[in-house]
């Protein structure tokens, strides 16, 4: 079954040709690790993670690199003020070293990696760190300069981007709007939400030969690596492209992100490693939409962000999230509200609750051809994954469909959605329970896996006081009316 991809590069859905048949080279950016990451951080962790499994569903391997960022990013993505990572030090009363900057990206590093279990992500092949690359980031420099594409500055080595004819070919900035981006899209992201003049991430430099030339080093007398042309570290952009090429080669097949990405640092990765390989970066760009909450998109610089942890203290799963996220299509804007949350989560105790009770009727069947491939075709339609849970519950529904077929599908499903169905256990009870009831004890199944034992506990407590009692056993949980 053909799968078609909106490319960023083409502002068209295409179909996707893989470089070498059956397996597929993707590369997403990821974070800078300065501080703990928000929801809005993690819907391009989420898209990618989906894209991957729709591509392992069509039987096909997945080589996927996502980047650690732990130094060359500056706090305004442009090439002036502090690197996030000194800043980071700042905060946390650090030393300005190497090693303090190192210790502290590790805590966060393992912060993230701890979010993308509960958000049940499979992990990329590699998380390559930009501390461990910078050799590659200088021969990138050196093949650079050699081609005549940088020139020095009293503050580092920067890209001339006059002398790329095709520079800014995936999306241009232009004051305060994003050109030439989804020329078609689902639903097109206010231009308000983009950042304004004041805020542009081009950053004015009397130095540079053109408003749109980037740092590819930048020099610093205290803290960096020593290099050609001095001491320091590397700009932001070189680290993506030394990195994606070492792994996966050039090109490869899949480079994905946030659209916030797409007028500076996309536009600048494709425009040094063309420039210095004369061939393609990648062959499709994908990009999702902004996660918005109030009239602004989630940022830290906005100062709206809400963590994984923030849902947990309000009695809601990481996985009630994921949910949420795939009722509303990556390319489209989604807006956040603790009210839409939850009643995600409450879709997401009734999809539960049906597992486990399919799982304690009957045996896993086989799955039901003709829903699979209606899966297929949403999922090999650029991700359409409002579809797929619509059809998720449009089987559940269907009395035609034995119910050991119907846990079968579901359990096929979710290898692309990712909810853990497959965890579920089967329910075990010797008279009927009330939904509220049985919606509780599946709360409390979720909170068990989350290890949440806190929040276990007071679900135990509530169902008891409603007049039930619970026992867990070897062959799932048994509730009885006391």
């Amino acid at each position: 079954m053909t799968i078609q991809l909106y490319n960023t590069l083409s502002k068209s859905k295409e179909p996707f040709m893989p470089l070498k048949s059956g397996e597929v080279s993707m590369y997403n950016c990821g974070p800078t690790v300065y501080d703990r990451l928000h929801i809005g951080n993690f819907r391009a962790s989420l898209f990618a993670d989906t894209l991957r499994r729709m591509f392992e569903f069509n039987g096909m391997t997945v080589r996927q690199i996502t980047n650690i960022t732990d130094v060359g990013h500056l706090v305004g993505d442009g090439d002036d003020g502090d690197d996030k990572m000194t800043k980071a030090l700042k905060r946390a009363n650090k030393p300005l070293t190497l090693e303090a900057m190192r210790e502290v990206a590790t805590i966060y590093f393992d912060e993230y990696v701890d979010d993308l279990r509960s958000l049940n992500v499979e992990l990329p092949e590699k998380f390559p760190r930009a501390s461990d690359h910078i050799q590659e980031n200088i021969d990138l420099i050196k093949i650079l300069e050699t081609k005549g594409y940088t020139y020095e500055t009293s503050d580092g080595i920067y890209f001339d981007t006059s002398k790329f004819s095709d520079y800014g070919k995936l999306g241009r900035s232009e004051g305060s709007k994003l050109e030439n981006f989804n020329s078609a899209p689902l639903n097109p992201i206010p231009y308000s939400l983009y950042p304004t003049s004041n805020q542009s991430r081009i950053v004015i430099n009397p130095e540079k030969h053109n408003p749109t030339d980037f740092a590819l080093w930048k020099k610093d007398g205290k803290v960096g690596w020593e290099s050609p042309w001095g001491k320091g570290f590397p700009g932001w952009h070189i680290e993506c492209s030394a990195m994606s090429t070492k792994y996966l080669g050039q090109p490869f097949d899949i480079h994905a992100g946030a659209i916030d990405l797409i007028p500076v640092h996309h536009n600048n990765e494709i425009a040094q490693s063309e420039a210095a390989y004369d061939k393609p970066l990648a062959n499709y760009w994908m990009h999702n939409e902004f996660l918005i909450i109030g009239n602004s998109k989630m940022s830290k610089s906005v100062g709206n962000v809400i963590t994984l942890q923030t849902l947990q203290d309000e009695s809601i799963s990481p996985i009630a999230y994921r949910y949420w996220l795939l009722t509303a299509h990556y390319r489209t804007p989604i807006n956040f509200s603790f009210e839409a949350v939850r009643g995600a989560q409450n879709a997401l105790i009734r999809l539960m609750a049906t597992v486990s009770d399919l799982r304690g009727q009957t045996d896993v069947g086989t799955p039901s051809m003709a829903y699979i491939e209606r899966f297929m075709t949403y999922i090999n339609d650029d991700l359409d994954t409002p579809q797929a849970v619509a059809l998720t519950w449009e089987l559940i529904k269907d009395t035609d469909v034995l119910d050991a077929d119907k846990l079968s599908t579901l359990l096929e499903f979710d290898r692309v959605l990712g909810l853990g169905l497959v965890n579920v256990p089967g329910a075990v009870a010797n008279e009927d329970i009330p939904e509220e009831i049985s919606a509780l004890v599946d709360a409390r199944e979720q909170a068990r896996k989350e290890k949440d034992w806190t929040k276990s506990d007071a679900l135990r407590a509530e169902i008891e006081t409603r007049g039930y009692a619970i026992k867990d056993t070897d062959k799932g949980v048994r509730v009885t009316k006391e």
